[in-house]
């Protein structure tokens, strides 16, 4: 397992380079663009400028998360192709500075959906909240007024560029159903594998988060059926999963420990984090550790570990703990004593490994 920490660059991020460094185990940054446009080629100037940031501290720059797919791929648009010729020339790129990973997504409109960025725990500490109610009982156009309000920094997923014309875009989606979604991916993938298998980079899917419908809009990456006829899409292995534990366990219905033994061949990211759901379909972000929540780390981080597992991983969304000002999900307390959660695990798992050698 190969230890990452997200980043969000140079002026968009309240945690520093050095701060990351600092953190055991971790050996490189999860990187992205966020101002350029979905759609748009990214420039290799700039692409340059994080490779030159990341040297200084010998950090690598090996996964990107995310390079967004603009609406009308998803949608089928007769515009989708000029913008799958930008994606290809952007994996391009990435190669000329040793990228191996893109972390990517197919959600329509939103990347992701919470209507609480600091719903406040028992212990004090703040994090990311669902209320189920709440979203089916809100307008998007208006939770969204309500996201941008409670937030200083960008959010990836959320940027306002990619949300301006929300109206615009739910008329669009209006008659888009899954199948139409499925067969929209299945285009984009069969156009842009063949460029990342030549440029050796491998392509790693986000499950949906949440893994079920938000505001009436189709979601396909939702569960183990699901995820299976992904890969079967594109049967490369070049087309891959970034299996993500906080979005796949907000069903508690998924088993994520099993997905990870049946796809262990396709995973080439890997995102670890906890959620406490409730049965009536909210849920809360909490520590990492197994117990907090319902998602059992302990058990994916094995099932990780048993299937011989040497891609990237990083621990994806935190609480917001002793006072930290920071990016909602995104501080830097809790996500580093989420690292040391998970190496934990790792280490054990390794040492009972070694004795049961000698």
């Amino acid at each position: 397992m190969r230890m990452v920490f997200r980043w969000f660059g140079e002026g968009n991020d309240l945690i520093s380079l050095e701060h990351i460094k600092q953190i055991p185990g971790v050996e490189g940054i999860v990187w992205a663009l966020h101002d350029v446009p979905a759609g748009e080629a990214w420039p290799l100037s700039r692409i340059h400028e994080v490779k030159t940031e990341a040297d200084r501290l010998g950090l690598t720059i090996d996964v990107v998360e995310s390079v967004n797919i603009h609406e009308d791929i998803k949608l089928g648009l007769s515009t989708r192709d000029e913008y799958i010729e930008n994606y290809k020339k952007t994996i391009e790129r990435l190669a000329q500075v040793g990228v191996k990973v893109i972390c990517y997504n197919f959600m329509p409109v939103f990347d992701w959906t919470r209507t609480d960025l600091f719903k406040e725990l028992d212990d004090g500490s703040t994090a990311l909240f669902f209320e189920k109610a709440k979203l089916e009982n809100t307008d998007p156009i208006e939770l969204v007024k309500q996201i941008a309000e409670n937030s200083t920094l960008t959010m990836p997923g959320w940027e306002p560029e990619r949300l301006k014309d929300l109206s615009k875009l739910f008329e669009l989606y209006k008659d888009v159903t899954e199948e139409n979604l499925w067969s929209n991916l299945q285009y984009f993938l069969e156009q842009i594998i063949p460029v990342a298998r030549e440029h050796d980079i491998k392509m790693a899917i986000h499950p949906d988060d949440p893994p079920f419908s938000v505001f009436g809009l189709p979601r396909i990456m939702t569960n183990h059926q699901n995820i299976a006829r992904f890969l079967e899409l594109v049967d490369d292995p070049y087309n891959g999963l970034t299996i993500c534990s906080g979005s796949l366990g907000a069903n508690l219905e998924n088993n994520v420990s099993e997905m990870v033994r049946a796809f262990s061949e396709r995973i080439h990211f890997a995102h670890l984090r906890n959620v406490k759901t409730y049965g009536n379909g909210d849920f809360i972000e909490t520590s990492h550790r197994s117990s907090d929540g319902t998602v059992d780390l302990l058990s994916i981080v094995k099932a990780l570990h048993d299937s011989g597992f040497e891609g990237y991983a990083r621990p994806d969304h935190g609480r917001h703990i002793w006072g930290e000002e920071c990016r909602p999900g995104y501080g830097l307390y809790d996500r580093a004593l989420g690292i040391m959660y998970l190496w934990g695990i790792w280490d054990a798992l390794e040492m009972k490994k070694e004795r049961s050698l000698t």
